[in-house]
């Protein structure tokens, strides 16, 4: 794969994050091409990875095997209405990493064709290749070419594959708004921390550095995060006396429910994108 040239359309944080995955894992970055207005991020790009840039989406297009879509969801119509009148005989496999926007949009404003189309679904980890990365592929798209997204989505991160694009909803409310649900965790851990005589640092760094530890005895361990929870929960110890409190709030249905919220607005954001585009 390391001969084919990728286009990114944008080189915002995303495509750069993917952009420093794939150098870093051997890439040829003379393969990798830049579409990007802005000439300052041009020229960062440029000097910092030793890819191509242009200004122009229609030149990158043209050059590419496969075309990663980058841009921001209120740019998308415009973006791919533009690439699909650019279109020549070689059509490429594209990647959208645009939130919100569903493969029949992108179908329909890339020409109206059946194009080989795979939908991402990164979360912000990925920016530091730790992401939890989800792809669905249009029937078009070949399992060569699922390889060849997989690949690249790999380098922002973990990548797993739903067959119904439905579940992208899921997956944003899960992974997608998923580090804001730690991270008011770890907020209000921080602020207890620091009200029970801890000092800011120390709140700060014990907090991280436990949700870190956490995090990976989840996915190092056989064991799934009940049996863990279990076996960290001494009976009669402070453990127990803390997670009684947080059931006894309805913790767990708070979840569910917070949950449910994001992956209805999910669904309802790309209706209305669909709609105003």
């Amino acid at each position: 794969m390391t001969r084919e040239t990728i286009a990114f359309i944008g080189g915002g944080h995303m495509a750069s994050s993917l952009i420093a995955g794939l150098v870093s894992d051997g890439y040829d970055p003379t393969h990798l091409i830049v579409s990007e207005p802005d000439t300052d991020k041009r020229d960062q790009l440029a000097s910092h990875f030793g890819v191509r840039v242009t200004p122009d989406n229609a030149l990158a297009q043209g050059e590419a095997d496969v075309v990663l879509l980058c841009v921001k969801p209120q740019m998308a119509h415009e973006v791919c209405t533009g690439l699909g009148h650019a279109l020549t005989t070689k059509v490429p496999l594209y990647i959208s990493v645009m939130a919100g926007i569903r493969e029949e949009s992108i179908q329909a404003w890339l020409g109206g064709g059946h194009r080989p189309l795979v939908r991402t679904m990164p979360n912000t980890p990925a920016m530091i290749q730790a992401g939890a990365i989800v792809l669905h592929a249009s029937p078009e798209v070949s399992t060569g070419q699922r390889n060849r997204a997989e690949t690249i989505m790999r380098a922002g991160g973990l990548t797993r594959w739903v067959e119904r694009e439905d579940l992208l909803d899921a997956v944003t409310a899960v992974s997608g708004s998923g580090p804001a649900y730690f991270f008011l965790l770890m907020e209000e851990l921080e602020k207890v921390a620091i009200a029970l005589g801890l000092d800011a640092e120390s709140a700060r760094l014990l907090t991280i550095q436990t949700a870190l530890g956490a995090a990976r005895m989840a996915m190092e361990s056989s064991h799934d995060p009940a049996e863990l929870r279990r076996r960290v929960t001494s009976p009669g110890g402070t453990t127990e006396s803390a997670l009684r409190v947080l059931m006894a709030g309805d913790f767990s249905l708070l979840i569910d429910e917070a949950v449910r919220a994001a992956q209805a607005r999910s669904a309802e954001l790309s209706t209305l994108l669909a709609k105003n585009s």
